[in-house]
């Protein structure tokens, strides 16, 4: 897949394409409450997009429940399409993960998955939007 160019915005134009909601999430690194995200519970074949700049991050076919609150993945669609980051906020030392393309927030990867990773990334449903396909 060819990498496509990173998209930067003015804190304006974040604003103004974003709900509240998503801006307070993607771009100011909120969460979202368990067990509230529109997301959460959807099992429909598809592709998980970045709500901010539609990059393709997560497939159904990697989502399974983890009890945490949070759509839950064990990997997303490619490396390349997300980034990784320290995070020792809230006193706690976690993996934050972004939207290569745009830096959006999705939310932290954890090493509490299932097989074959391992890893469980736990993100916003306000940070993604869901494509059906075809």
């Amino acid at each position: 897949m060819e990498e496509q160019e990173k998209i930067v915005k003015s804190e304006e134009e974040w604003r103004d394409l974003l709900t509240p909601e998503q801006y307070w999430i993607v771009r100011q690194k909120g969460t979202e409450r368990p067990f509230t995200g529109a997301l959460l519970h959807q099992h429909a074949t598809g592709t998980y997009l970045c709500v901010a700049c539609g990059e393709q991050l997560f497939s159904s076919a990697h989502k399974y429940d983890s009890g945490s609150g949070w759509p839950s993945f064990w990997q997303p669609i490619g490396e390349a399409n997300v980034e990784y980051h320290q995070d020792v906020s809230l006193m706690m030392r976690r993996v934050e993960i972004t939207c290569h393309r745009c830096g959006a927030h999705l939310g932290h990867v954890f090493e509490d998955g299932p097989a074959p990773t391992g890893l469980r990334y736990c993100v916003n449903s306000a940070s993604l939007q869901f494509d059906p396909g075809e």
